[in-house]
């Protein structure tokens, strides 16, 4: 399988969509879709992650990469398939920012990755916590790309709390980076550096809330 990882990273890397669809199809053919998914695609997609932090490829390639693998999973995992993974009700949000693209990014691989997320767009407090009541979201995905931004996430949790709402809230975006310390003075559950962070981090909570 490491080999067809690698092909079908190096595919991706190349925005080759034939080649792309070509290694799926042939990797289908000797598993199931959920195998596929998460031999396959989530693997890849860590690797794409990792050259991206490493400074080897440009983050239009992780959008694409992250936009091609959400195209097949939803097609052999459609959002009702039963086989998509157990998980809490979660969703991903640019909090008070209008930086969209790392939330995108985030959010295709989520989702290329076998999880179901709400997309909230952009929201502001007050909103965000009215639609985490309503959809009994457990798990929140934050993104942000500017100090002020990041800062509004402690006066998320805090009218959570009064509220009497409990969640895990993940943060990920810029200002988290300059500072790694700064998602624990914001009461964040933790911090992710990519999107292949969040899908780990998501993937053990789920572990732990199922």
């Amino acid at each position: 399988m490491q080999n067809s990882v690698q092909s079908f990273c190096n595919a991706l890397e190349s925005l080759d969509r034939i080649q792309v669809e070509v290694l799926f199809q042939q990797a289908l053919s000797g598993g199931s879709a959920i195998e596929v998914v998460e031999q396959l695609v989530v693997p890849a997609l860590e690797q794409i992650g990792l050259r991206w932090n490493e400074g080897h490829i440009a983050l239009s390639q992780i959008y694409m990469s992250g936009k091609l693998c959400e195209e097949l999973v939803d097609r052999v995992l459609p959002p009702c398939d039963p086989d998509r993974k157990l998980q809490p009700r979660q969703a991903i949000v640019v909090l008070n920012d209008y930086h969209m693209l790392g939330k995108r990014i985030v959010y295709s691989v989520m989702r290329a990755s076998g999880f179901e997320l709400f997309d909230y767009g952009r929201m502001d407090v007050a909103e965000l916590v009215e639609r985490i009541i309503r959809d009994q979201i457990r798990i929140l995905l934050i993104s942000v790309l500017m100090l002020p931004s990041a800062l509004k996430i402690r006066e998320l949790r805090n009218a959570l709390n009064a509220r009497g709402i409990q969640l895990k809230i993940l943060v990920g975006g810029a200002p988290f980076q300059f500072d790694p310390q700064l998602w624990q003075e914001v009461e964040a559950d933790a911090m992710g550096l990519s999107a292949a962070d969040a899908v780990a981090i998501v993937q053990r909570w789920a572990g732990e809330m199922t």
